[in-house]
């Protein structure tokens, strides 16, 4: 669970130490506006923006039940952070996975991506797809009747 802290973690420190030097050499107006830039930078970072995410054998037989698609993800990773903000408030009705907290969530990604922990990994009835465009998982939510 650590893990995926230590990102926002760093960031955090490392401005609070550049905005002290800024401050000891008397530009506080400066050492504000860094300070924020890197806790903005953290909390991207951070799984705080990403829906509550939950284990990979309960989104899967939650997938079974609704259809809806499962995402398996981790803190810091670009491209899953691209993937929710793009799906705005659909993301919500996806199934998340953090896999730096779920074993089987990681173990469920490297079986999909042979061996490698490439994420996001979007899994839709059963089939796993790396890297999707966000517009294609937000069809997958209300496919076309």
């Amino acid at each position: 669970m650590m893990r995926a802290w230590i990102l926002p973690i760093l960031l955090v420190l490392c401005g609070s130490v550049v905005a002290t030097g800024l401050i000891l050499r008397g530009n506080p107006g400066e050492a504000a506006a860094l300070l924020l830039m890197f806790v903005l930078l953290a909390g991207v970072n951070s799984p705080l923006i990403f829906p509550r995410s939950i284990g990979a054998l309960e989104a899967q037989r939650r997938s079974a039940v609704d259809g809806r698609p499962v995402v398996f993800w981790r803190s810091g990773c670009k491209y899953c952070l691209r993937l929710r903000i793009r799906l705005g408030r659909s993301a919500r009705q996806l199934h998340w996975v953090d896999i730096w907290r779920d074993p089987a969530g990681a173990a469920a990604v490297r079986a999909a991506n042979e061996g490698n922990e490439t994420v996001p990994t979007v899994v839709v009835a059963g089939r796993p797809h790396v890297n999707p465009d966000p517009e294609w998982v937000r069809q997958q939510l209300f496919p076309s009747t």
